[in-house]
Protein backbone atom coordinates (compact mmCIF):
# COMPACT_ATOMS: atom_id res chain seq x y z
CA UNK A 1 0.00 0.00 0.00
CA UNK A 2 1.37 3.53 -0.86
CA UNK A 3 -0.31 7.01 0.55
CA UNK A 4 -0.11 8.79 -2.92
CA UNK A 5 -1.99 12.16 -4.13
CA UNK A 6 -5.53 12.03 -5.74
CA UNK A 7 -3.70 12.95 -8.83
CA UNK A 8 -1.14 10.27 -8.83
CA UNK A 9 -3.51 7.92 -8.07
CA UNK A 10 -5.85 8.03 -11.16
CA UNK A 11 -2.71 8.47 -13.71
CA UNK A 12 -2.60 5.02 -13.23
CA UNK A 13 -6.10 4.46 -14.62
CA UNK A 14 -5.53 3.34 -18.33
CA UNK A 15 -8.02 3.57 -21.45
CA UNK A 16 -10.87 0.95 -21.88
CA UNK A 17 -10.58 -0.24 -18.26
CA UNK A 18 -14.13 -1.14 -16.10
CA UNK A 19 -14.46 1.03 -13.03
CA UNK A 20 -16.24 0.30 -9.76
CA UNK A 21 -16.86 4.26 -8.26
CA UNK A 22 -17.94 3.59 -4.63
CA UNK A 23 -20.57 5.19 -3.00
CA UNK A 24 -24.39 4.63 -2.33
CA UNK A 25 -26.78 7.52 -4.01
CA UNK A 26 -25.93 10.74 -2.08
CA UNK A 27 -23.58 8.99 0.61
CA UNK A 28 -19.85 7.88 0.45
CA UNK A 29 -18.19 8.55 -2.98
CA UNK A 30 -14.79 9.45 -3.20
CA UNK A 31 -15.03 12.47 -4.85
CA UNK A 32 -11.25 13.57 -4.62
CA UNK A 33 -10.62 10.59 -6.66
CA UNK A 34 -13.53 11.18 -8.95
CA UNK A 35 -11.99 15.31 -9.65
CA UNK A 36 -8.94 14.12 -9.69
CA UNK A 37 -9.79 11.65 -13.00
CA UNK A 38 -11.81 14.24 -14.80
CA UNK A 39 -9.03 17.00 -14.27
CA UNK A 40 -6.32 14.73 -15.77
CA UNK A 41 -8.69 13.60 -18.81
CA UNK A 42 -9.53 17.22 -19.50
CA UNK A 43 -5.86 18.36 -19.05
CA UNK A 44 -4.44 15.06 -21.56
CA UNK A 45 -7.58 13.39 -22.71
CA UNK A 46 -6.61 10.07 -21.02
CA UNK A 47 -8.01 7.57 -20.11
CA UNK A 48 -10.57 7.10 -22.61
CA UNK A 49 -13.61 4.88 -23.17
CA UNK A 50 -14.13 3.69 -19.53
CA UNK A 51 -16.57 1.54 -18.38
CA UNK A 52 -18.44 2.30 -15.18
CA UNK A 53 -20.57 -0.05 -13.33
CA UNK A 54 -22.69 0.79 -10.56
CA UNK A 55 -25.49 -0.54 -7.99
CA UNK A 56 -26.89 3.03 -6.99
CA UNK A 57 -25.27 5.60 -8.33
CA UNK A 58 -23.74 8.66 -6.26
CA UNK A 59 -24.67 11.88 -7.59
CA UNK A 60 -26.50 15.35 -6.49
CA UNK A 61 -27.70 16.54 -9.37
CA UNK A 62 -25.20 19.03 -9.53
CA UNK A 63 -22.09 18.02 -10.91
CA UNK A 64 -20.84 16.12 -7.93
CA UNK A 65 -20.55 12.20 -8.14
CA UNK A 66 -20.61 10.44 -11.62
CA UNK A 67 -21.73 13.57 -13.24
CA UNK A 68 -18.53 14.60 -12.55
CA UNK A 69 -16.94 12.04 -15.10
CA UNK A 70 -19.84 12.52 -17.33
CA UNK A 71 -17.65 13.48 -20.06
CA UNK A 72 -17.10 12.88 -24.15
CA UNK A 73 -14.95 9.97 -24.71
CA UNK A 74 -14.06 9.50 -21.05
CA UNK A 75 -16.90 7.04 -20.14
CA UNK A 76 -18.58 4.94 -23.24
CA UNK A 77 -20.22 2.45 -21.10
CA UNK A 78 -22.02 2.21 -18.03
CA UNK A 79 -24.18 -1.06 -16.65
CA UNK A 80 -26.00 0.34 -13.06
CA UNK A 81 -28.81 0.32 -10.83
CA UNK A 82 -29.77 3.76 -10.21
CA UNK A 83 -29.58 6.86 -12.32
CA UNK A 84 -31.24 9.52 -10.93
CA UNK A 85 -28.82 11.45 -9.03
CA UNK A 86 -26.78 11.90 -12.04
CA UNK A 87 -28.55 13.29 -15.13
CA UNK A 88 -25.59 14.61 -16.91
CA UNK A 89 -25.02 10.95 -17.47
CA UNK A 90 -28.23 9.79 -17.86
CA UNK A 91 -29.07 12.35 -20.27
CA UNK A 92 -25.40 10.98 -22.58
CA UNK A 93 -27.49 7.34 -22.09
CA UNK A 94 -30.47 9.19 -23.44
CA UNK A 95 -29.09 10.84 -26.69
CA UNK A 96 -27.18 7.95 -26.91
CA UNK A 97 -23.78 9.18 -26.55
CA UNK A 98 -22.75 6.16 -24.67
CA UNK A 99 -23.72 2.58 -24.41
CA UNK A 100 -25.85 2.14 -20.75
CA UNK A 101 -27.77 -0.52 -19.04
CA UNK A 102 -30.22 -0.62 -16.33
CA UNK A 103 -29.98 -3.78 -14.03
CA UNK A 104 -31.55 -4.19 -11.00
CA UNK A 105 -29.38 -2.72 -8.00
CA UNK A 106 -29.79 -5.34 -5.76
CA UNK A 107 -28.44 -7.56 -8.73
CA UNK A 108 -25.34 -5.38 -9.14
CA UNK A 109 -24.72 -5.30 -5.64
CA UNK A 110 -24.48 -9.10 -5.49
CA UNK A 111 -22.65 -9.60 -8.84
CA UNK A 112 -19.28 -7.81 -6.89
CA UNK A 113 -19.06 -10.77 -4.72
CA UNK A 114 -20.04 -12.60 -8.01
CA UNK A 115 -16.76 -10.83 -9.37
CA UNK A 116 -15.05 -11.45 -6.86
CA UNK A 117 -15.13 -15.29 -6.11
CA UNK A 118 -14.60 -15.69 -10.61
CA UNK A 119 -17.94 -16.77 -11.49
CA UNK A 120 -18.85 -15.73 -15.06
CA UNK A 121 -22.18 -14.03 -13.86
CA UNK A 122 -25.21 -13.97 -11.71
CA UNK A 123 -28.49 -16.20 -12.21
CA UNK A 124 -31.22 -14.36 -10.79
CA UNK A 125 -35.06 -14.52 -10.94
CA UNK A 126 -35.23 -10.69 -10.70
CA UNK A 127 -36.00 -8.45 -13.50
CA UNK A 128 -38.26 -11.02 -14.45
CA UNK A 129 -41.52 -9.72 -16.43
CA UNK A 130 -40.18 -6.32 -16.60
CA UNK A 131 -38.08 -4.05 -18.90
CA UNK A 132 -34.87 -6.14 -17.73
CA UNK A 133 -36.09 -9.09 -19.18
CA UNK A 134 -34.79 -9.30 -22.91
CA UNK A 135 -38.23 -10.23 -24.32
CA UNK A 136 -38.88 -6.74 -23.42
CA UNK A 137 -35.96 -4.56 -23.44
CA UNK A 138 -32.95 -6.38 -22.19
CA UNK A 139 -32.09 -3.47 -19.48
CA UNK A 140 -31.06 -1.38 -22.30
CA UNK A 141 -31.60 2.46 -22.16
CA UNK A 142 -29.48 4.21 -24.05
CA UNK A 143 -30.59 5.92 -27.72
CA UNK A 144 -28.23 4.11 -29.49
CA UNK A 145 -30.52 0.74 -29.64
CA UNK A 146 -27.59 -1.49 -28.05
CA UNK A 147 -27.69 -5.45 -27.91
CA UNK A 148 -28.81 -6.50 -24.22
CA UNK A 149 -26.23 -8.30 -22.08
CA UNK A 150 -28.52 -10.18 -20.05
CA UNK A 151 -29.65 -13.57 -21.22
CA UNK A 152 -33.12 -15.77 -20.43
CA UNK A 153 -33.04 -19.29 -19.92
CA UNK A 154 -34.55 -22.31 -18.36
CA UNK A 155 -32.68 -23.43 -15.41
CA UNK A 156 -33.60 -27.26 -13.93
CA UNK A 157 -37.61 -25.96 -15.06
CA UNK A 158 -37.48 -22.31 -14.12
CA UNK A 159 -36.96 -19.30 -15.90
CA UNK A 160 -34.02 -17.29 -15.16
CA UNK A 161 -31.93 -14.13 -16.00
CA UNK A 162 -27.82 -14.29 -16.40
CA UNK A 163 -26.56 -11.22 -15.68
CA UNK A 164 -22.46 -11.57 -17.01
CA UNK A 165 -20.05 -10.40 -14.54
CA UNK A 166 -17.39 -8.36 -16.28
CA UNK A 167 -13.39 -8.00 -15.28
CA UNK A 168 -13.26 -5.03 -12.84
CA UNK A 169 -10.14 -2.59 -13.33
CA UNK A 170 -10.13 -0.44 -10.92
CA UNK A 171 -12.56 0.47 -7.80
CA UNK A 172 -12.08 3.77 -6.63
CA UNK A 173 -13.75 3.56 -2.91
CA UNK A 174 -14.08 5.48 0.23
CA UNK A 175 -13.29 4.71 3.96
CA UNK A 176 -13.03 6.75 6.74
CA UNK A 177 -9.11 5.80 8.44
CA UNK A 178 -6.27 3.68 6.96
CA UNK A 179 -3.68 2.40 9.09
CA UNK A 180 0.06 1.73 7.68
CA UNK A 181 -0.97 -1.41 7.09
CA UNK A 182 -3.66 -0.19 4.52
CA UNK A 183 -6.46 -1.54 6.30
CA UNK A 184 -9.50 0.37 6.22
CA UNK A 185 -12.14 1.73 8.66
CA UNK A 186 -16.30 3.12 8.26
CA UNK A 187 -16.16 5.01 11.42
CA UNK A 188 -17.72 7.78 10.26
CA UNK A 189 -19.48 6.74 6.82
CA UNK A 190 -23.26 6.40 6.39
CA UNK A 191 -22.99 2.41 5.91
CA UNK A 192 -20.39 -0.33 4.50
CA UNK A 193 -22.34 -0.23 1.24
CA UNK A 194 -20.17 -3.26 -1.04
CA UNK A 195 -16.64 -1.44 -0.57
CA UNK A 196 -15.13 -4.84 0.78
CA UNK A 197 -16.54 -7.25 -2.50
CA UNK A 198 -15.79 -3.93 -4.50
CA UNK A 199 -12.06 -4.63 -3.54
CA UNK A 200 -12.48 -8.29 -3.73
CA UNK A 201 -14.05 -8.01 -7.31
CA UNK A 202 -10.87 -5.44 -8.47
CA UNK A 203 -8.12 -8.03 -6.46
CA UNK A 204 -9.82 -10.91 -8.20
CA UNK A 205 -9.75 -9.16 -11.86
CA UNK A 206 -5.83 -7.89 -10.84
CA UNK A 207 -6.79 -4.70 -10.85
CA UNK A 208 -6.38 -1.61 -9.00
CA UNK A 209 -8.01 -0.55 -5.37
CA UNK A 210 -7.75 2.89 -4.64
CA UNK A 211 -9.57 4.46 -1.26
CA UNK A 212 -9.72 7.73 -0.41
CA UNK A 213 -9.84 8.22 3.27
CA UNK A 214 -10.20 11.17 5.85
CA UNK A 215 -7.38 10.46 7.86
CA UNK A 216 -4.35 7.92 8.30
CA UNK A 217 -3.66 6.47 11.73
CA UNK A 218 -0.94 3.78 12.57
CA UNK A 219 -2.84 0.71 13.82
CA UNK A 220 -6.74 -0.23 13.58
CA UNK A 221 -8.48 -2.69 15.99
CA UNK A 222 -9.24 -6.04 13.78
CA UNK A 223 -12.96 -5.56 14.86
CA UNK A 224 -12.60 -1.83 13.12
CA UNK A 225 -11.98 -3.11 9.61
CA UNK A 226 -13.83 -3.37 6.96
CA UNK A 227 -11.60 -3.68 3.79
CA UNK A 228 -8.26 -4.84 5.10
CA UNK A 229 -5.05 -3.75 3.64
CA UNK A 230 -4.33 -6.77 1.44
CA UNK A 231 -6.43 -5.31 -0.79
CA UNK A 232 -5.74 -1.91 -0.79
CA UNK A 233 -3.12 -0.70 -3.30
CA UNK A 234 -3.27 3.30 -2.98
CA UNK A 235 -4.65 5.18 0.38
CA UNK A 236 -5.23 8.92 -0.59
CA UNK A 237 -5.95 11.36 1.88
CA UNK A 238 -8.74 13.80 0.77
CA UNK A 239 -9.39 17.15 1.78
CA UNK A 240 -12.48 17.61 4.05
CA UNK A 241 -14.20 19.52 1.68
CA UNK A 242 -14.06 16.47 -1.03
CA UNK A 243 -15.08 13.91 2.11
CA UNK A 244 -18.31 14.57 2.85
CA UNK A 245 -20.72 12.54 4.86
CA UNK A 246 -23.86 12.68 2.60
CA UNK A 247 -24.24 15.61 0.07
CA UNK A 248 -26.45 17.25 2.31
CA UNK A 249 -24.35 16.97 5.42
CA UNK A 250 -20.75 17.79 5.65
CA UNK A 251 -21.19 15.44 9.29
CA UNK A 252 -24.20 14.17 11.26
CA UNK A 253 -22.73 11.87 14.19
CA UNK A 254 -26.34 10.62 14.96
CA UNK A 255 -25.47 8.87 11.27
CA UNK A 256 -23.26 6.72 12.72
CA UNK A 257 -24.47 6.34 16.61
CA UNK A 258 -27.65 4.84 18.43
CA UNK A 259 -28.53 7.19 21.63
CA UNK A 260 -30.84 5.04 22.78
CA UNK A 261 -27.95 2.16 22.80
CA UNK A 262 -27.09 0.56 26.49
CA UNK A 263 -30.30 2.95 27.65
CA UNK A 264 -33.46 1.05 29.01
CA UNK A 265 -35.52 -0.81 26.50
CA UNK A 266 -38.07 2.15 26.73
CA UNK A 267 -35.78 4.79 25.48
CA UNK A 268 -35.83 6.12 22.39
CA UNK A 269 -33.30 8.41 19.66
CA UNK A 270 -34.69 11.96 19.33
CA UNK A 271 -37.27 12.63 17.10
CA UNK A 272 -36.43 14.62 14.60
CA UNK A 273 -38.27 17.92 12.94
CA UNK A 274 -41.20 16.74 10.97
CA UNK A 275 -40.17 17.64 7.05
CA UNK A 276 -42.06 19.77 4.88
CA UNK A 277 -44.62 18.87 2.51
CA UNK A 278 -47.81 19.87 0.48
CA UNK A 279 -51.12 18.44 1.74
CA UNK A 280 -51.74 15.88 -0.55
CA UNK A 281 -48.59 14.43 -0.04
CA UNK A 282 -49.38 14.61 4.18
CA UNK A 283 -52.47 12.52 3.24
CA UNK A 284 -50.76 9.76 1.61
CA UNK A 285 -48.23 9.37 4.21
CA UNK A 286 -50.95 9.17 6.91
CA UNK A 287 -53.20 7.19 4.82
CA UNK A 288 -49.96 4.87 4.44
CA UNK A 289 -49.11 5.16 8.03
CA UNK A 290 -52.35 3.66 9.10
CA UNK A 291 -51.59 0.72 6.95
CA UNK A 292 -47.85 0.61 8.51
CA UNK A 293 -50.25 0.15 12.06
CA UNK A 294 -51.90 -2.82 10.51
CA UNK A 295 -48.39 -4.55 10.23
CA UNK A 296 -46.92 -4.79 13.98
CA UNK A 297 -43.65 -6.08 13.92
CA UNK A 298 -43.19 -6.06 10.49
CA UNK A 299 -40.18 -5.51 8.42
CA UNK A 300 -40.75 -2.55 6.26
CA UNK A 301 -38.76 -0.76 3.19
CA UNK A 302 -39.27 2.74 2.60
CA UNK A 303 -38.86 4.02 -1.18
CA UNK A 304 -37.86 7.35 -1.79
CA UNK A 305 -40.23 10.22 -2.65
CA UNK A 306 -43.43 10.30 -0.82
CA UNK A 307 -42.88 7.03 1.24
CA UNK A 308 -40.23 8.47 2.77
CA UNK A 309 -41.92 10.73 4.66
CA UNK A 310 -44.16 8.13 6.27
CA UNK A 311 -41.80 7.11 9.02
CA UNK A 312 -41.84 10.44 10.31
CA UNK A 313 -46.13 11.07 10.22
CA UNK A 314 -46.02 7.25 11.49
CA UNK A 315 -43.83 8.38 14.64
CA UNK A 316 -46.36 11.54 14.98
CA UNK A 317 -49.37 8.78 15.10
CA UNK A 318 -47.47 6.97 17.68
CA UNK A 319 -46.95 4.08 15.22
CA UNK A 320 -43.84 2.65 16.16
CA UNK A 321 -43.86 -1.46 16.15
CA UNK A 322 -41.77 -1.99 12.93
CA UNK A 323 -38.07 -2.29 11.64
CA UNK A 324 -37.23 -0.07 8.37
CA UNK A 325 -34.50 -0.94 6.30
CA UNK A 326 -32.88 1.41 3.13
CA UNK A 327 -31.09 -0.55 0.69
CA UNK A 328 -27.64 0.40 1.89
CA UNK A 329 -27.62 -2.02 4.21
CA UNK A 330 -28.84 -0.24 7.49
CA UNK A 331 -31.59 -1.74 10.11
CA UNK A 332 -33.95 0.61 12.23
CA UNK A 333 -33.28 3.99 12.82
CA UNK A 334 -34.57 7.06 10.81
CA UNK A 335 -34.00 6.99 7.48
CA UNK A 336 -32.81 10.08 6.20
CA UNK A 337 -33.70 11.81 2.74
CA UNK A 338 -33.01 14.12 -0.23
CA UNK A 339 -29.55 14.30 -0.09
CA UNK A 340 -28.84 12.15 2.63
CA UNK A 341 -30.85 8.95 1.07
CA UNK A 342 -28.82 5.90 2.18
CA UNK A 343 -28.23 7.42 5.54
CA UNK A 344 -30.22 7.16 8.85
CA UNK A 345 -29.92 8.71 11.92
CA UNK A 346 -29.46 6.41 14.91
CA UNK A 347 -29.57 2.93 13.17
CA UNK A 348 -29.48 -0.10 15.02
CA UNK A 349 -27.19 -2.33 12.88
CA UNK A 350 -24.88 -1.81 9.64
CA UNK A 351 -24.21 -4.62 6.83
CA UNK A 352 -23.19 -5.23 3.26
CA UNK A 353 -25.73 -3.85 0.79
CA UNK A 354 -25.63 -6.84 -0.81
CA UNK A 355 -26.51 -8.96 2.22
CA UNK A 356 -29.91 -6.86 3.32
CA UNK A 357 -30.75 -7.31 -0.80
CA UNK A 358 -29.89 -11.17 -0.21
CA UNK A 359 -32.53 -10.54 2.77
CA UNK A 360 -35.24 -8.82 0.19
CA UNK A 361 -34.68 -10.85 -2.49
CA UNK A 362 -35.61 -13.88 0.03
CA UNK A 363 -38.98 -12.61 1.26
CA UNK A 364 -38.10 -10.79 4.22
CA UNK A 365 -39.89 -7.53 3.52
CA UNK A 366 -43.18 -7.97 4.91
CA UNK A 367 -44.33 -4.49 3.71
CA UNK A 368 -42.82 -2.50 0.73
CA UNK A 369 -44.01 1.39 -0.04
CA UNK A 370 -42.92 2.34 -3.19
CA UNK A 371 -43.35 5.42 -5.26
CA UNK A 372 -44.91 5.40 -8.57
CA UNK A 373 -44.63 7.60 -11.83
CA UNK A 374 -47.35 5.49 -14.41
CA UNK A 375 -49.77 2.52 -13.70
CA UNK A 376 -52.13 1.09 -16.01
CA UNK A 377 -54.94 -1.28 -16.37
CA UNK A 378 -53.19 -4.50 -15.17
CA UNK A 379 -51.67 -2.48 -12.50
CA UNK A 380 -48.58 -2.68 -14.21
CA UNK A 381 -46.20 0.47 -12.27
CA UNK A 382 -43.29 2.40 -14.43
CA UNK A 383 -40.41 4.39 -12.01
CA UNK A 384 -37.81 4.02 -14.11
CA UNK A 385 -38.29 5.86 -17.51
CA UNK A 386 -40.75 8.63 -18.43
CA UNK A 387 -41.43 11.58 -20.96
CA UNK A 388 -37.47 13.18 -20.62
CA UNK A 389 -36.81 11.53 -17.15
CA UNK A 390 -34.08 8.91 -17.35
CA UNK A 391 -33.65 7.30 -13.12
CA UNK A 392 -33.63 3.80 -13.12
CA UNK A 393 -34.92 0.77 -11.44
CA UNK A 394 -32.58 1.24 -8.48
CA UNK A 395 -33.74 -1.41 -5.53
CA UNK A 396 -37.50 -1.12 -6.83
CA UNK A 397 -37.60 -4.02 -8.79
CA UNK A 398 -35.76 -6.29 -6.12
CA UNK A 399 -37.93 -5.18 -3.31
CA UNK A 400 -41.45 -5.10 -5.70
CA UNK A 401 -40.90 -8.83 -7.11
CA UNK A 402 -40.15 -10.00 -3.41
CA UNK A 403 -41.85 -7.98 -0.83
CA UNK A 404 -45.10 -9.63 0.79
CA UNK A 405 -47.15 -6.63 0.47
CA UNK A 406 -46.82 -3.79 -2.28
CA UNK A 407 -48.51 -0.09 -0.83
CA UNK A 408 -47.57 1.78 -3.79
CA UNK A 409 -47.75 5.58 -2.86
CA UNK A 410 -47.78 8.66 -5.01
CA UNK A 411 -49.87 11.57 -6.19
CA UNK A 412 -53.45 10.96 -8.31
CA UNK A 413 -51.49 13.38 -11.23
CA UNK A 414 -48.23 15.30 -11.30
CA UNK A 415 -46.93 18.64 -12.90
CA UNK A 416 -49.20 21.09 -10.40
CA UNK A 417 -51.80 19.79 -8.50
CA UNK A 418 -52.96 21.56 -6.10
CA UNK A 419 -55.31 20.69 -3.34
CA UNK A 420 -57.10 22.23 -0.02
CA UNK A 421 -59.52 20.77 2.52
CA UNK A 422 -62.73 22.64 3.75
CA UNK A 423 -64.79 21.80 6.38
CA UNK A 424 -62.89 18.40 6.46
CA UNK A 425 -63.60 17.68 2.65
CA UNK A 426 -60.98 17.32 0.29
CA UNK A 427 -60.51 20.24 -2.53
CA UNK A 428 -58.95 19.36 -6.07
CA UNK A 429 -58.30 22.85 -6.45
CA UNK A 430 -56.17 22.36 -9.84
CA UNK A 431 -55.24 19.05 -11.64
CA UNK A 432 -51.82 18.29 -12.21
CA UNK A 433 -51.10 18.00 -16.23
CA UNK A 434 -49.61 14.80 -15.75
CA UNK A 435 -52.11 11.80 -15.07
CA UNK A 436 -50.46 8.84 -13.35
CA UNK A 437 -52.93 6.24 -14.66
CA UNK A 438 -52.34 5.68 -18.08
CA UNK A 439 -53.90 2.84 -20.65
CA UNK A 440 -50.32 0.96 -20.74
CA UNK A 441 -46.78 2.58 -18.63
CA UNK A 442 -44.06 3.42 -20.85
CA UNK A 443 -41.49 1.65 -19.32
CA UNK A 444 -42.34 -1.50 -17.01
CA UNK A 445 -40.71 -1.62 -14.20
CA UNK A 446 -43.31 -3.92 -12.23
CA UNK A 447 -45.25 -6.92 -13.65
CA UNK A 448 -48.47 -6.61 -12.19
CA UNK A 449 -50.49 -10.13 -13.82
CA UNK A 450 -47.12 -11.76 -12.40
CA UNK A 451 -47.71 -10.12 -9.23
CA UNK A 452 -51.21 -11.12 -8.94
CA UNK A 453 -50.35 -14.92 -9.66
CA UNK A 454 -47.89 -15.08 -7.27
CA UNK A 455 -50.57 -14.53 -4.63
CA UNK A 456 -49.49 -10.49 -3.31
CA UNK A 457 -51.03 -8.06 -2.13
CA UNK A 458 -50.93 -5.11 -4.29
CA UNK A 459 -52.19 -1.54 -3.46
CA UNK A 460 -52.41 2.09 -4.18
CA UNK A 461 -52.68 5.01 -2.01
CA UNK A 462 -53.18 8.67 -3.54
CA UNK A 463 -54.35 11.44 -1.73
CA UNK A 464 -57.84 11.07 -3.17
CA UNK A 465 -58.81 7.56 -3.44
CA UNK A 466 -57.01 4.07 -2.36
CA UNK A 467 -56.70 1.34 -5.21
CA UNK A 468 -56.25 -2.82 -5.04
CA UNK A 469 -54.98 -4.87 -7.81
CA UNK A 470 -56.82 -8.06 -8.11
CA UNK A 471 -56.79 -10.55 -11.27
CA UNK A 472 -59.72 -8.50 -13.24
CA UNK A 473 -57.12 -4.87 -12.25
CA UNK A 474 -57.35 -2.13 -10.02
CA UNK A 475 -60.69 -2.03 -7.76
CA UNK A 476 -61.10 1.16 -6.16
CA UNK A 477 -61.93 0.79 -2.27
CA UNK A 478 -61.63 3.91 -0.64
CA UNK A 479 -62.60 7.42 -1.34
CA UNK A 480 -61.33 10.71 0.47
CA UNK A 481 -64.61 12.73 2.22
CA UNK A 482 -65.61 15.31 -0.64
CA UNK A 483 -64.79 13.32 -3.47
CA UNK A 484 -66.82 10.98 -5.57
CA UNK A 485 -66.31 7.86 -6.67
CA UNK A 486 -67.54 9.87 -10.76
CA UNK A 487 -64.90 12.48 -10.16
CA UNK A 488 -62.18 9.67 -9.37
CA UNK A 489 -63.11 7.49 -12.95
CA UNK A 490 -63.27 10.00 -14.97
CA UNK A 491 -59.62 10.68 -14.42
CA UNK A 492 -58.64 7.09 -15.55
CA UNK A 493 -58.88 6.11 -19.26
CA UNK A 494 -59.01 2.31 -18.36
CA UNK A 495 -62.08 0.71 -16.70
CA UNK A 496 -61.73 0.60 -12.68
CA UNK A 497 -64.31 -1.81 -10.43
CA UNK A 498 -66.08 -0.28 -7.31
CA UNK A 499 -66.02 -2.02 -4.28
CA UNK A 500 -69.38 -2.74 -2.78
CA UNK A 501 -67.88 -1.79 0.77
CA UNK A 502 -66.37 1.41 -0.90
CA UNK A 503 -64.96 3.33 2.64
CA UNK A 504 -63.82 6.34 3.60
CA UNK A 505 -60.16 6.76 3.68
CA UNK A 506 -58.25 7.42 6.77
CA UNK A 507 -56.46 10.68 6.91
CA UNK A 508 -55.88 14.54 8.39
CA UNK A 509 -59.30 15.36 7.53
CA UNK A 510 -60.82 16.48 11.14
CA UNK A 511 -59.28 18.77 13.82
CA UNK A 512 -56.85 17.84 15.46
CA UNK A 513 -54.97 16.80 12.84
CA UNK A 514 -52.51 13.89 13.40
CA UNK A 515 -49.32 15.86 11.36
CA UNK A 516 -47.76 18.62 13.22
CA UNK A 517 -46.67 21.18 12.28
CA UNK A 518 -49.70 21.95 9.00
CA UNK A 519 -48.69 20.84 6.19
CA UNK A 520 -48.74 23.21 3.39
CA UNK A 521 -51.46 23.32 0.87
Amino acid sequence: MKIVTAHEAVREIEDHWTVIPGGFGSCGHPDELTQALRERFQRTGRPRGLTYLFAAGPGDKAGRGLDAVALDGLVTRAIGGFWGLCPVLTGMARQGAIEAHNWPQGVVSKLFSTIASGDPGLWSRVGLGTFIDPDVDGGVIDGRGSQPLVRKASVFGHEMLFYPAPAVHCALLRGSSADAAGNISFEDETSYMDALAQAQAARRSKGLVIVQVKRVCERLQPHDVRVPGFLVDRVVVARPEMHPQTYGCAHDPHYTRNEAHGASAAAAPPMPAMPSMSLAKAIIAHRAACELARHPGATVNLGIGVPALIGPVARQLGVSDYTLTVESGLVGGIPDEGLSFGAARHPQALIDQAALFNFYDGGGIDVAFLGFAQADALGNVNVSRFADKLTGSGGFINISQSARKIVFCGTFSAGGLKTGMDRGALQILQEGRLGKFQRAVSHLTFNGPRAVAEHREVMFITERAVFRLGAGGLTLTELAPGVSPQAVLQQIPFEVAVSPLLQEMAGPWREPSGIQPPFNQ
